[in-house]
């Protein structure tokens, strides 16, 4: 490139001096000199005019003009640089095609819109789920077509950890599993799959736990009468008795629990959020849970002491939090050996309402810590069947907190004991001054 650079200007030197030479010998050098410019200036107009009609008349030949010297190589780059960008063009369409071909081939649904929430693209399953049209909604909000509260908050809330569940506004009967993922400045891809199937089956298993429980419920009140009548009167029975009428009445009390808490799993996993509204008095119903826990810590002389750094009320429901509250502090008091040390504390900060349970009870591994919430999942089965514990504490814990969009953060070790921090967000969160 610099060696035709300098061939150029040797050129256009060699052509001024040329020039001047002719001048000199004629006598009038300064007229040679002008209609040489001249004819240059001309030469170069002409050809900048021939460069112009090659770039935008769109009549002209898609080969550039023939020319030699300068602007023979400036029309050959010219035209290396279009063919270079055609085919980089070719390429891009034809990747955009075949993402669009095979989005267009799921079965879920799949939108993308700006920062203001226009929607900008969406495949074939999103027409035949939302009923979107091409035609009309392209540059739509999309808050004009699913106009659900729930959708709308979730939308703007840029908390996308936990999917979203909508009934399809185009066919009620169908369940979609809303999933947003953040891009570019404030765009989404939205992706919504039909879960209709896994969303019956689930009803399906909540009807029967709660039907069976139901069921069972009444038996068992009867079989607990008639061992509690054996036990008032077991001095009446033979000796060889006494053990297994206690036996059985601790095991249909353990299952009476169990069944209580399959109830009210049930009842909570059902609950929807717009009923979790009431201002509840989070102090208050804390002292009351403590009271409690020194009543059940009773012989254990166990340390319990609260910390209320703050007066804030939550917005929620008084017996889902009082079920979840109770349920951590209770099992501190089970697992915290005799003279150990518990502690309630709740905080606020900016990010919101905070409550943990703190011990210094036996721990755990924390490789049970991402399964500790499933029901029936027990860290040590012989402990927990010794306690007398359901299995299902910790999971009613989890679904309250996520009725109430709140998490739930576990610590623990072995030997060094455990702390349950459960997390609410500035919204549930109530000041009171």
């Amino acid at each position: 490139m610099k060696k035709r650079w300098s061939h150029y200007f040797s050129n256009i030197i060699a052509g001024f001096l040329l020039l001047i030479a002719i001048g000199l010998i004629t006598g009038e050098p300064g007229w040679v000199l002008a209609i040489g410019l001249s004819g240059y200036l001309t030469w170069t107009i002409i050809h900048a005019i021939r460069l112009h009609r090659w770039l935008y008349d769109s009549e002209t030949c898609d080969q550039p003009p023939l020319a030699k010297g300068l602007w023979g190589d400036l029309f050959d780059g010219i035209y290396r640089l279009q063919r270079t960008h055609t085919n980089a063009q070719d390429k891009l369409q034809l990747l955009i095609n075949r993402i669009q071909e095979s989005t267009n081939a799921l079965k879920d649904c799949v939108i993308m819109t700006d920062n203001l929430g226009r929607m900008e693209w969406w495949n074939v399953s999103t027409a035949r789920l939302l009923g979107f049209r091409p035609a009309t909604d392209r540059g739509q909000p999309i808050f004009n077509l699913l106009r659900l509260p729930d959708f709308k908050y979730y939308f703007d809330s840029k908390n996308y950890s936990q999917p979203l569940e909508i009934a399809s506004p185009l066919h009620p009967h169908i369940r979609l599993s809303i999933h947003i993922t953040l891009f570019g400045e404030d765009e989404r891809l939205i992706i919504a799959q039909d879960i209709t199937r896994l969303y019956h089956l689930e009803q399906m298993r909540k009807d029967f736990v709660s039907n069976v429980s139901h069921e069972m419920r009444t038996p068992l009140t009867v079989i607990s009468g008639y061992l509690e009548t054996l036990e008032d009167n077991i001095d009446t029975l033979p000796p060889k008795w006494h053990r297994a009428i206690k036996t059985m009445s601790q095991q249909s009390d353990r299952m009476e629990a169990l069944i209580t808490d399959l109830l009210l799993l049930a009842k909570v996993e059902s609950s929807e959020k717009r009923s979790l509204q009431s201002h509840v008095d989070t102090p208050l119903l804390l002292n009351l849970i403590c009271r409690d826990a020194i009543a059940l810590s009773g012989e254990k002389a166990q340390s319990i002491t609260i910390n209320l750094e703050c007066e804030d009320h939550l917005l929620g429901d008084e017996q889902q939090l009082r079920s979840a509250f109770s349920n951590l502090v209770f099992n501190a008091v089970k697992y915290t050996p005799p003279h150990g040390k518990i502690t309630l504390r709740l905080w606020s900060d900016m990010s919101g309402l905070h409550f943990s349970v703190k011990d210094n009870g036996i721990g755990f591994d924390p490789v049970h810590i991402p399964r500790l919430t499933e029901r029936f999942y027990r860290v040590d089965p012989s402990r927990n069947s010794a306690e007398g514990g359901t299995g299902l504490g910790l999971a009613i814990v989890k679904h309250v907190l996520r009725n109430h969009d709140a998490e739930l953060a576990i610590k623990s070790l072995p030997g060094l004991g455990s702390e349950f921090i459960c997390h609410f967000p500035h919204y549930r969160k109530v000041a009171v001054h």
